[in-house]
């Protein structure tokens, strides 16, 4: 298997966080997403990997740099879901490609999704779910009639982010031009060329759209409320989840649930409830956070 990260978005609903680190890198119980997503498709078979990046990219490339077989697409130009992938077809082999955004979390079976692709007759195969926040797309038969069209007797379901393409379908992206991989589908469909469905509904999925969402996902973890991904260790139990090296004030109060990152301290009086603190963070004396993400 081979498959590609798109990490290279602005994270613009995630302002102004996004301003501080890319989307992608946003921690959950202190691990980057990022090498969440990576370690995931390597247990999932795959061999080559590569994230494009734009936005703060130079965090990116020093987040993988010590992770053997990634390879790193820094785009200069933001190219888009489209035209990053057709940049990657370089580094590609003539096989179908895995792709996934950078900012979802999720159980999917990525090896089972791709053997179903390769069994289909499919130029693309859309990993899709019952999520009526998101449901756009028109579905009937196991196929993809439509995006966003409200087209008759079909079933609206929520696209996941997470899909396989055939080598011949990225030829149609024109090289080093913006490009968004809707609009291909769209006009794949306009060909009748086929774009199969993979259910996932009974999978736990979620983004990191809004800081609400990023929020929501840590506490959710840390309750047991949702799937824990194997690559998150379980170093600890309750609803208080700490990294090392941090320094929690006798006076600090620390209410509700929390994750504080690595080089934490957390000085007198101040006080913490519903959050996640970042790394190399000082919550100052006598502040109060609830709520909310702590950058420093």
């Amino acid at each position: 298997m081979q498959a590609m990260i798109l990490a290279a978005g602005f994270g613009t609903r995630l302002h102004p966080y996004t301003q501080y680190r890319p989307k992608p890198l946003f921690p959950v119980l202190n691990k980057p997403l990022l090498k969440c997503t990576i370690e995931m498709l390597r247990r999932y078979g795959a061999e080559t990997i590569i994230v494009n990046c734009h936005h703060l990219r130079d965090q990116i490339v020093e987040a993988v740099a010590d992770i053997e077989g990634v390879i790193v697409q820094q785009e200069d130009t933001i190219l888009g879901t489209g035209g990053g992938v057709r940049r990657a077809m370089k580094n590609l082999t003539d096989q179908p490609l895995l792709l996934t955004n950078g900012d979802i979390y999720h159980e999917i079976d990525l090896a089972g999704f791709y053997r179903y692709h390769l069994n289909s007759d499919s130029g693309v195969t859309l990993a899709m779910h019952d999520y009526p926040r998101f449901n756009t797309v028109d579905v009937k038969d196991g196929e993809v009639c439509g995006f966003s069209t409200g087209e008759q007797n079909c079933t609206k379901r929520a696209f996941t982010g997470v899909h396989v393409i055939n080598p011949e379908i990225l030829d149609r992206i024109i090289d080093e031009e913006y490009s968004c991989i809707i609009d291909l589908y769209r006009g794949l469909l306009q060909d009748k060329i086929k774009i199969g469905v993979y259910d996932t509904t009974d999978c736990f999925w979620t983004d990191m759209g809004t800081a609400a969402d990023y929020l929501a996902l840590n506490r959710d973890i840390l309750a047991g409320d949702v799937y824990r991904l194997p690559e998150l260790v379980k170093k600890q139990d309750g609803l208080v989840y700490t990294g090392e090296n941090v320094h929690i004030d006798s006076s600090a109060v620390i209410e509700g649930w929390c994750v504080l990152g690595d080089n934490v301290t957390v000085e007198s009086g101040a006080s913490l409830r519903n959050a996640v603190v970042w790394d190399n963070v000082v919550v100052p004396e006598n502040s109060s956070y609830s709520n909310t993400i702590v950058v420093g």
